[in-house]
Order: structure tokens, then C-alpha cells, then sequence
């Protein structure tokens, strides 16, 4: 099974446009929202976290979101740590998701796909672009952060422009070029591929 990841920093409109291989059939594991589910089911994660953040990163055995963001969205290392916790026990619990699929192919989104290492399992990778005024704005409107807590997070991600340069193919979500059109061109080329490798 060809193995896809879609990636791009915050803003540049992944699940929109995973939610448009969807019409096609393709099954999209979101690494972001099974990360927090992970967060608050798995022994292991959770203990290393509590170890690590203190108790108060649990309340009533919910993840305490604010409390953890601000802890490490203002100091690189605590994230780098967090990530170290979290990301190898994501990619494994994808893997094992993907391995179940019955489609030509499967996508993963995943805004740290480089920084995670992941890459190294996907087959594909797929960047969204978009201007980073824009990337700003929907954020904004999206979740209600301030503008400075967007920058914090942007600062944390790698550089947008290397991160398209390293992917296969770039999707621009700049509201200027049809999304559909670009998806469906890499949906067929996709589809090449897999009978490709089939053949």
C-alpha cells in the first residue's frame, strides 16, 4: 500500500484538503487529534508526561492543554522533550492503522512530519503551501490565538519554504488557484503509482 503524508505548517489548510482526498475514498489518519487522544489513553505517555511536566499536567485524567501549551510553546527544549515522548508512539499507532486500510493509497496529516521523522516511513509527501499573512489570519479566526501566540508556534515549526522543497508534490492554498483541480491531479498521479508498484 502506497503510504502519503500531507504536511505543512499551521495555517496552510492540511485538513481542508485532506478532507478533499476524502471524497475519493482515501482514509486520512490525523496525527494531531490521535496524538491527543493518545495523550490521555496511553500508560505510557501518560506516565512519562506526568514525570516529566508534573502532575498538573492531568486533571481528572484529561490532558491539561493549557497548562502543557504554555509550558512548552515558550521554551524549545520542553517541546523538543514532549515531542521525544510522543512522536514514536504516534508513528508506531499510524503504521498499524495504515496496515488495516483496503485503498490504493493512505494519507497521513501531520504538520511535523519532518521534524518527527516520520517521513521516513511514507512513500509520497505532499506540502500546502499558503502566504504567511494568510497562514496568520486563519489562524486566528480558527482557534482565537493572538497573533503572538501564532508567531511562538510558527517558530517552533520548520521553515515552511525548506519543508516544500523536501515533499513530492505542493499543493497552493493561496485562494488564488483551484483546490480541487490540484487534488485531483495528484489523486491521479497517485493512482499511477500505486499501479505501478502493483505491476
Amino acid at each position: 500500500m502506497l503510504k502519503v503524508g500531507i504536511t505543512g505548517n499551521i495555517g496552510c489548510g492540511k485538513t481542508m484538503i485532506c478532507d478533499m482526498f476524502k471524497v475519493y475514498g482515501i482514509p486520512v489518519y490525523n496525527a494531531d487529534i490521535e496524538a491527543k487522544k493518545l495523550m490521555e489513553t496511553n500508560p505510557e505517555i501518560i506516565r512519562l508526561v506526568t514525570k516529566e511536566f508534573g502532575e498538573e499536567s492531568y486533571i481528572d485524567n484529561k490532558l491539561n492543554r493549557a497548562y502543557l501549551a504554555k509550558k512548552v510553546f515558550s521554551d524549545f527544549h520542553q517541546l523538543h522533550l514532549l515531542n521525544a515522548i510522543t512522536h514514536p508512539i504516534v508513528i508506531e499507532h499510524s503504521l498499524a492503522w495504515m496496515n488495516k486500510q483496503d485503498a490504493p493509497y493512505v494519507i497521513k496529516e501531520a504538520a511535523l512530519i519532518f521534524e518527527s521523522g516520520s517521513a521516513n516511513e511514507l512513500d509520497v509527501l505532499i506540502g500546502v503551501d499558503a502566504p504567511y499573512n494568510l497562514r496568520i489570519e486563519r489562524v486566528v479566526h480558527r482557534d482565537g490565538l493572538s497573533r503572538e501566540e501564532i508567531l511562538k508556534r510558527m517558530e517552533q515549526q520548520m521553515d515552511q519554504e525548506i519543508k516544500m522543497k523536501l515533499c513530492n508534490f505542493v499543493i497552493n492554498n493561496n485562494e488564488k488557484q483551484s483546490l480541487i483541480q490540484q487534488v485531483e491531479d495528484i489523486h491521479k498521479q497517485l493512482l499511477i503509482c500505486k499501479a505501478k508498484e502493483v505491476a
